[in-house]
Formats: C-alpha cells, sequence, structure tokens
C-alpha cells in the first residue's frame, strides 16, 4: 500500500481520475459513523439538504504537496473561527457544484478559477447544520497570488498534505455540539486545530488516495 510521503501530483491524477461530480449535489450517501450520531442529528439528514461546494487546494510546493486551509472570521454567524476548505452554498446563478466551488473561493482568498486544474472530486458529505457540501480537488502552481477577503476569512495557510493523510497525526476526543456530546477525530498543526466536516472530508480523501 503507497504511503503519505509517496503522494505526488501523478499520484493524485491517477487516483482521482475515475471520480466525478455528482449528478445531485444534495444526495448524501449515510456517514460510516451514523450509529454514534445522536438521533436529533439522524433526523436531520432525512430532510432536504443544502448543496455546497468547496475547493481543496492542493499546492504544487516541492518536494511536499501541501493543502491551503482557512480560518473563518470569528465575526461571522454560523462556524465563526472554525478551520475550513474555502467554499460556500449554491446560488441560483451557480452552474454546477463546481461553479460554485471556484467561485466562492475566489470571492473568499482571491483564487482565480484559472489558476486551479481541477482533477477530481469527492461524494458529497453531509453537515449537522444541514448542508451536502462536495469537495473539489484542485491542483494549484506557486506562486499563489491571493486577495484574502477579511469580512470571511481570518486566516489562510498550508498543511503537508503527507501529514494530513498519516493516520499516526490524528488525535480522537469527546466534543459538545448543540447539546450532545460525540467522538470526533482531529489534527493539530501549526497551532491550528482541524475537525469536524474538514477533518471527516481529508479522511474520505486520504481512503481515496491511499
Amino acid at each position: 500500500m503507497p504511503t503519505a510521503d509517496k503522494l505526488t501530483v501523478a499520484r493524485l491524477r491517477q487516483r482521482l481520475a475515475g471520480t466525478a461530480l455528482p449528478l445531485d449535489p444534495t444526495r448524501v450517501a449515510v456517514p460510516d459513523d451514523i450509529d454514534r450520531w445522536p438521533d436529533e442529528w439522524v433526523r436531520r439528514l432525512a430532510k432536504p439538504l443544502k448543496a455546497a461546494g468547496v475547493l481543496v487546494p492542493v499546492i504544487e510546493r516541492s518536494p511536499h504537496l501541501t493543502v491551503l486551509l482557512t480560518r473563518r472570521s470569528a465575526e461571522l454567524t454560523h462556524h465563526a473561527s472554525q478551520i475550513c476548505f474555502p467554499g460556500g452554498r449554491m446560488e441560483k446563478t451557480d452552474g454546477s457544484i463546481l461553479e460554485t466551488a471556484l467561485r466562492e473561493t475566489w470571492e473568499e482568498v482571491g483564487m482565480v478559477p484559472d489558476a486551479v486544474e481541477v482533477i477530481g472530486s469527492l461524494d458529497p458529505h453531509p453537515t449537522i447544520t444541514g448542508y451536502a457540501v462536495t469537495p473539489v480537488v484542485g491542483l494549484i502552481e506557486p506562486p499563489l497570488k491571493l486577495q484574502v477577503d477579511h469580512r470571511e476569512v481570518e486566516v489562510v495557510f498550508e498543511v503537508p498534505l503527507e501529514f494530513l493523510m498519516d493516520p499516526d497525526n490524528e488525535q480522537r476526543s469527546m466534543r459538545t455540539f448543540r447539546g450532545h456530546t460525540v467522538p470526533t477525530i482531529e489534527f493539530h498543526f501549526g497551532g491550528h486545530r482541524i475537525w469536524g466536516a474538514t477533518a471527516s472530508m481529508l479522511i474520505k480523501l486520504r481512503k481515496l488516495l491511499l
């Protein structure tokens, strides 16, 4: 089995070549850990979900690839100060969930769509806040030309892809959210705590790549 330190651009292209954007970006698969979800959260999944798209930006650094992440502004009403991929809710004017991910990335961090080589996607991921989030994986060549919208994004940072793909770097803990205490998986890097839906999407990416 390939290890995290063998992740190359060629391998990413190879492993993601068979993926396709969802025909229905609001339709999600049942999460593997749903048996650990509180009943209230399970019932919420049965209701219509709102489509959202995020970009998983893989930066072609040498000698190691990195993943760009953001920390949301503390002033936001929802998900304040959380670590996430750039992205957001699908708008009526978006022609596809891919367009959503690229548009939101451009609005949040100023990365123009033409700078992104889209190489694949993951299945829509359900969140307990009522969204179906489609992760779109894209390659970006340095140097990065970013213009961060600080009304939405407080900090932009990069984490080595091999770090995120190494199970030894997972930390398991319990977290209380909306009155429920549930097990979570986290990554800690450079003073940042990556958890929740973002961590779950990274684990899905690892399963595909490794």
